[in-house]
């Protein structure tokens, strides 16, 4: 490009505040209806000449969020806007409107011919209180291109947009997903970008932390079923206290922070010391474990109910609040977390309640990790099958006919995930 092109295809970027101001449209056509409505988001009061509308805009007009005018366009409509936008299908008209609005001084786009405008639009979107514009010296698809990649980055996290000025500290409960990072959701991924202190457990997608920032302070809170652990009160205590000093602090937990991630609990106490808190919530285990392992968790025709149960505590213990008995009534589909300990005496009680002990039975060690294990059995065999094969946790075991379908799936469809045959 010629050296004099450039330099009369450069602009100077601003951004218009319109809360309040009047913004004329001469036009009724596919521009206007583009542009209006991002006028009317900005706040502006939108006046539109045209002697038709778009359906659309003749919408707006009729429930009074523009004005409409509706004949051409007239010399002095332009008398008390603060911007201007040329967009009729007819040249001359286009032109008359640049004429007057270069005479007030007011900028004015023409959309027919951008060498011609006092003003360009940009390309522009918007997310997360960040508004993206980009010029491309009238190259518009080259321009959308850079924006869509700038928002698209902003909206997954890629591109970090943390908060400087009037920022507040809170709390952000953060459901991390099954184990994967790329399962956390994008919600999750922008919590993390704009984090001043992370707390993070065992089970939470740990790679992650490898993408913040330095100055970024990361407080391990790992509960190890057995060893070490970090007490729920004390867990609690680095949150409140984090917020009240003015950070944001993300507290990423596996899988969704309300199933049995007592992601509540950190809620309450937020609560209780005054901390604004707000839940992320992810893809929880239960779920998308089973699911990524190819076993359904319901299925037409084979399984309507799905129970999530808790197996911290075994069948019996004083403070289970599981009724195992009445479990084994069902005949649809029950995924038991945190149950490889308690597995045997599940397996027993179920039976015991009805369950038939030929129902097929999936064990999924450290599911959607590198680490990932899967174990098929029934609910006779689980026991020792488990045992034998060294299962430990974290593992998502799913009860029921919805296993068998799976496996059967598998030994007649190339390329199901599940093993063909269940263990005996």
């Amino acid at each position: 490009m010629p050296a004099g092109q450039e330099v009369r295809d450069a602009v100077y970027p601003v951004g218009l505040r319109l809360q309040g101001r009047r913004v004329v449209v001469v036009g009724g056509g596919q521009v206007a209806q583009r542009r209006v409505p991002t006028l009317l988001a900005a706040g502006a009061r939108v006046r539109i000449v045209s002697p038709w509308l778009r359906p659309v805009l003749e919408g707006l007009a009729s429930t009074g969020e523009v004005e409409w005018s509706a004949r051409g366009y007239r010399s002095g409509d332009l008398a008390d806007a603060w911007y201007a936008l040329a967009a009729t299908d007819d040249a001359a008209t286009n032109a008359a409107v640049a004429r007057e609005a270069e005479a007030a001084r007011l900028f004015c786009v023409r959309a027919d011919d951008a060498t011609q405008s006092s003003a360009w639009t940009p390309a522009s979107g918007r997310h997360g209180g960040v508004s993206v514009a980009v010029h491309a010296q009238r190259d518009p698809r080259r321009a959308a291109h850079v924006r869509d990649q700038v928002v698209e980055q902003l909206r997954t996290g890629d591109l970090a947009a943390p908060r400087h000025r009037a920022r507040q500290g809170g709390v952000v409960l953060v459901g991390g997903g099954p184990g994967d990072p790329e399962l956390i959701t994008l919600a999750g991924r922008r919590a993390l970008a704009e984090a001043d202190v992370v707390v993070v457990d065992r089970l939470a997608p740990t790679a992650l932390l490898d993408e913040l920032p330095s100055q970024v302070e990361i407080v391990d809170a790992t509960k190890l079923p057995r060893g070490r652990s970090a007490p729920q009160e004390a867990i609690n205590r680095v949150l409140v206290d984090g917020a009240l000093a003015g950070k944001l602090v993300v507290r990423l937990k596996g899988g969704d922070p309300y199933v049995f991630g007592r992601g509540f609990e950190e809620l309450i106490a937020c609560a209780e010391a005054g901390v604004p808190c707000r839940v992320v919530p992810g893809v929880t285990s239960a779920i998308s474990v089973p699911a990524l392992a190819g076993v359904p968790v319901t299925h037409r025709g084979v399984a309507h109910e799905l129970v999530i149960v808790s197996g911290h505590l075994p069948p019996g213990h004083e403070s289970s609040l599981v009724d195992w008995a009445a479990l084994g009534r069902l005949r649809g589909t029950i995924v038991v977390m945190m149950g490889v300990d308690t597995l045997p005496a599940i397996a027993a009680e179920l039976i015991a309640g009805g369950r038939a002990a030929d129902t097929p039975v999936a064990v999924v060690q450290s599911g959607s990790t590198a680490g990932e294990r899967r174990v098929l059995a029934t609910l006779s065999t689980v026991a020792d099958v488990v045992a034998a094969e060294q299962v430990s946790a974290p593992a998502t075991v799913v009860i029921g006919d919805v296993v068998g379908v799976a496996a059967t799936v598998a030994a007649t469809v190339a390329g199901s995930p599940v093993s063909a045959t269940l263990a005996r």
